[in-house]
């Protein structure tokens, strides 16, 4: 039996053609007789569309199987045209799969589009219209009756199009229409070929983007009062007003529509949309972003009491010790259990976490240790729920607290630099802090105390203010004990020792005089000094001054382990060209000796003078020069290290037997003789030629090389 159906013709036994002018959707509706659904025949269907005035026809085909409800067929048809611009055709045609014969093609069944405008002038169609950026659109014009479209225009000279004038139906096609301003249509204009008002028509087209899928979305409770989602809208569709995404979200666990209003931030995209929750603790919410171009979701399934993001900490306060910080604060998350967490900002910027270890419902507070005395700290709170913790607070706002004082830790080091007077000494005194001390209060002052080692019945004393770093004090010939500490309002600091021995017996001091001072040498990195190290001393100090050629000369010192036996000086004050003379110091029990003296330099210049030759004495053959020492304040500049004699023929380069050869700077070749010895005052030049003119030089040098001048006399060689 199926296949003798099979072999049969079914044609279509009822066929209708409508418009759904909305959607711009042609709906066709057909069946077939009732014996083919009783067989669940599988069939084909080939449709064409034909439109008036147009020799293009469209051809689809619809395959299916049928089945015994006997319910009719339904087939869409999306015009690129409007409707109501012309009339539309449609026929169809039948046959089983299995068979190879199409049955007859039904008649035309034509969809009437506007002959003419019935207006009271011409109309355009679509009067108004969304279009995805990238994308076409087509419009039609229609006359009133007798009149032809003369004109048919877009007000924007920036899309390209084409158009069919001159006939009562005048089209309009604009292709790959891109993105206007914000809330600019384009406009499209067409005129009959008259000039009265009711001879021109007006519509509009905007021009956007369908919806991106939400970003981002997520749902969380601040309270347990209300929810509130959140997502990012992602581009600007460039559609507003009537025209932009709407937002629904739909709880698909109660069937129901979120009871909630979408507000959007222009600036940022994001969107959020905020209700009351009632007793509900679990949702699976749908949200839908939709405009005239498309449709995009994003869905979201959670629990209540698994989503809180609580509000942050408030009301912090504090109490405080000179190393101890008890931080309090206040919740504003009723009946939530909390865990918190405390960030604290040291004066450096560096920022330590502390986690709270007990959760609260209204108050709680932590404790600080280990804070340094009158310090400035700066600290915040988060908290997060205790039970299916989530995500942290925002921060509360930052706490500035600072520490109560303490007495100074630490201790000062103390040095000196004795002048001999009449009836005893001037005693200049430096200090500055150790590394880690702390004043460990607002404002502190230095208290210094002398007194004789045999008699401490008659001591003196002195306070000065922290902006004072050295003093000078007068003491006789004696032994002295010297004291410095550090005080603030709270306490001192550990005293700091020094013992000036006497000026006289046993303990008197070794003078600078017979010293011998060694010369040292500076590197990149700075100058280095080593010594002889003594088992005598507990440590050892190295003293220079900054600016050797100024009053102060702003004197620095080092020290140094008993087990060091050299150091490297560095200072941003040392400059190349400079001398710098140290002394070093063997210390035990707070007195110090002198033990060696140094000079040297970062790094040595040339010398600042030009050698000038005194007196000469002439032969044949040979010439002796003589030259008076180097003034000492121009060799400041380096360590004098000798001599160079330049000699050549004024006419002629020079070529003297032991001489080395100079290449000057104007070229001419020059004999130069080098002398290393500082202390020489003559040097005699052999080997000349008689009855010869010569020019001859000396300059000076040193570990920075030569004068950079020369400055030439000249001389005759007697004729033999």
């Amino acid at each position: 039996l199926f296949v003798l159906l099979g072999s049969l013709m079914f044609p279509v036994t009822y066929f209708n053609v409508s418009k759904d002018l909305a959607l711009q959707h042609l709906i066709v509706e057909w069946d077939v007789d009732k014996t083919a659904h009783d067989a669940e025949l599988a069939m084909s269907f080939e449709i064409q569309v034909h439109r008036a005035d147009e020799a293009t026809v469209w051809t689809d085909f619809h395959n299916v199987t049928l089945n015994k409800s006997g319910k009719p067929l339904h087939w869409i048809w999306d015009s690129d045209l409007p409707l109501e611009c012309m009339s539309h055709s449609v026929r169809i045609r039948s046959k089983a799969e299995a068979s190879k014969i199409w049955s007859q093609w039904s008649p035309w069944e034509t969809v009437l589009g506007l002959d003419a405008s019935d207006n009271y002038g011409p109309k355009i169609f679509p009067e108004e219209k969304v279009i995805e950026e990238g994308l076409g659109i087509t419009l039609c014009c229609i006359g009133r009756k007798g009149q032809i479209i003369k004109e048919f225009f877009l007000s924007d000279s920036d899309v390209n199009y084409f158009n069919k004038t001159n006939r009562q139906i005048g089209l309009l096609t604009a292709k790959n229409v891109t993105l206007r301003g914000a809330s600019q249509p384009v406009s499209v204009f067409c005129k009959e070929p008259c000039s009265e008002e009711p001879c021109y028509a007006h519509a509009v087209f905007f021009v956007g983007r369908p919806p991106d899928t939400p970003g981002d979305f997520s749902c969380q409770t601040r309270n347990m009062t209300t929810v509130t989602c959140t997502w990012n809208q992602g581009r600007d569709t460039y559609l507003y007003g009537c025209h932009s995404s709407k937002h629904t979200l739909f709880d698909e666990f109660s069937q129901n529509l979120v009871p909630c209003t979408v507000s959007c931030s222009e600036q940022s995209s994001q969107c959020s949309c905020s209700w009351d929750i009632g007793q509900q603790r679990i949702y699976n919410i749908t949200l839908t972003v939709e405009n005239a171009l498309g449709r995009k979701t994003a869905t979201e399934a959670f629990d209540v009491t698994h989503r809180i993001y609580p509000l942050p900490p408030f009301q912090l306060w504090e109490e405080c010790t000179d190393t101890e910080i008890k931080l309090h604060w206040n919740h504003q998350n009723k009946g939530i259990e909390l865990f918190c967490q405390t960030e604290v900002f040291q004066p450096n910027g560096k920022a330590e976490l502390y986690n709270g270890s007990d959760t609260q419902l209204h108050h709680t507070s932590i404790t600080l240790g280990g804070r340094q005395p009158f310090t400035k700290y700066t600290a915040r709170v988060r908290c997060g729920a205790a039970k299916n913790f989530w995500r942290w607070s925002e921060w509360s706002k930052a706490q500035t607290i600072r520490t109560k004082e303490a007495a100074p830790s630490g201790k000062v080091d103390i040095w000196r630099e004795i002048t001999p007077v009449l009836r005893g000494r001037n005693v200049t005194l430096f200090w500055k802090e150790e590394p880690g001390f702390r004043a460990n209060a607002r404002s502190i002052s230095y208290e210094i105390t002398w007194e004789k080692v045999e008699d401490s019945s008659k001591a003196e004393c002195i306070s000065l203010s922290s902006a004072y770093n050295s003093t000078r004090i007068f003491i006789d010939n004696h032994p002295y004990r010297i004291t410095i500490m550090a005080k603030n309002n709270v306490n001192s600091s550990l005293p700091s020792i020094l013992i000036i021995p006497g000026a006289t017996g046993t303990e008197k001091m070794l003078n600078d005089s017979e010293l011998k001072e060694e010369k040292v040498n500076g590197t990149e990195d700075g100058i280095l000094i080593s010594w002889e190290p003594r088992h005598t001393y507990d440590s050892y100090v190295i003293d220079w001054c900054s600016f050797p050629m100024s009053q102060p000369c702003d004197l620095q010192w080092e020290r140094f382990g008993p087990n060091t036996s050299s150091a490297l000086i560095n200072s941003a004050a040392f400059v190349p060209g400079v001398r710098y003379n140290f002394r070093v110091y063997g210390s035990t029990a707070n007195r110090a000796s002198l033990l060696e003296k140094k000079t040297g330099f970062l790094k040595e210049q040339p010398p600042e003078f030009c050698t000038e030759v005194k007196n000469i004495e002439l032969s044949n053959h040979a010439v002796t020069l003589f030259w008076d020492p180097c003034p000492t304040n121009k060799t400041d500049c380096g360590f004098l290290r000798g001599y160079c004699i330049y000699v050549s023929p004024v006419q002629e380069d020079c070529n003297l037997k032991g001489s080395i050869k100079h290449v000057h700077s104007d070229g001419s070749v020059l004999c130069k003789y080098t002398i290393e010895n500082p202390e020489e005052r003559r040097y005699t030049v052999k080997h000349l030629t008689s009855n010869t003119k010569y020019k001859l030089a000396v300059v000076a040098y040193t570990g920075g090389g030569e004068f950079p001048e020369l400055n030439f006399m000249y001389i005759d060689t007697p004729l033999d």
